[in-house]
């Protein structure tokens, strides 16, 4: 289902923290929101999931304003997986943490059927938590939570999943291997991610913001420009296509930073992450 974002403003204490924000993600893409921190992803986020309403714009799942639909209504389409913050989960299993994906499509009495169990169930083998179903969530290594908290998303049979730094804290296999359950979904997403190398390797599109707007949108190698990675994040890097097919941001020797000249020894190997 497509996700469409059109002029949104946001305030906070009278403060602008979006404004004229627009974004599109067609029916299974994977659109990530990037940009220096105190830029406005998480914000951007917390409207679409209809955890703050905006001053003003318009958020559209489908076709649908999600902030004309019920709450329940709403979390049928979309299901937002946050950074995990432990919460108060002792003494829930991985299963009944993954079963409360099921709640926005409960009846009256609210329990479960047939179609939770089933839904449940394929969640768990989607994610690989199969192992550790019946575990204490709280037991869990921050990768194996990050995965239960994707099961119980998937749980909900979402057709938008917002994701807010799904990889922090993660070792980079783990990163790997939760951004390929992600791919896996074919659900059109919204991430943010801090990391731009992960991000040009897991999109489709980009969106990057900065002080609250837009700076640029569309794909990845149209978006992450030397210029852009200067101006926005501060850094002298570039971004292209290696022969394998991934995309991958090379950052210069030194300096990093922009605001000092670039060293004037150019044949010093270039620091990239990933390879």
């Amino acid at each position: 289902m497509k996700l469409t974002v059109d002029r949104l403003h946001v305030t906070l204490d009278h403060n602008p923290i979006l404004r004229d924000v627009s974004l599109r993600a067609r029916k299974g893409d994977i659109v990530g929101l990037v940009g220096p921190n105190g830029s406005g992803k998480s914000t951007l986020l917390r409207t679409v999931y209809r955890s703050l309403r905006p001053a003003d714009g318009v958020v559209r799942v489908g076709e649908d304003d999600v902030w004309e639909l019920t709450p329940r209504a709403a979390a049928r389409r979309t299901a937002a997986v946050l950074q995990d913050t432990g919460g108060n989960t002792t003494g829930l299993t991985v299963t009944e943490i993954v079963a409360l994906g099921r709640a926005p499509h409960h009846g009256l009495l609210g329990r479960d059927g047939p179609g939770d169990h089933g839904a449940v169930s394929d969640a768990i083998d989607r994610c690989g938590v199969r192992p550790f179903a019946e575990r204490d969530y709280a037991s869990l290594s921050g990768g194996e939570r990050q995965r239960v908290l994707l099961a119980r998303a998937l749980a909900q049979e979402p057709r938008l999943l917002v994701l807010d730094e799904l990889t922090n804290h993660l070792d980079i296999r783990a990163r790997f291997e939760l951004l390929d359950l992600i791919v896996a979904t074919g659900v059109t997403t919204l991430a943010v991610l801090h990391d731009l190398d992960l991000a040009a390797r897991l999109c489709d599109h980009l969106v990057v913001l900065s002080d609250g707007a837009v700076a640029a949108a569309g794909p990845v190698l149209d978006v992450l420009t030397p210029d852009l990675l200067a101006d926005v994040f501060g850094v002298h890097a570039t971004t292209g296509r290696h022969a394998d097919g991934v995309i991958r941001v090379t950052y210069a020797a030194r300096p990093l930073a922009s605001g000092r000249e670039p060293a004037a020894d150019v044949s010093s190997p270039c620091r990239k992450f990933r390879t």
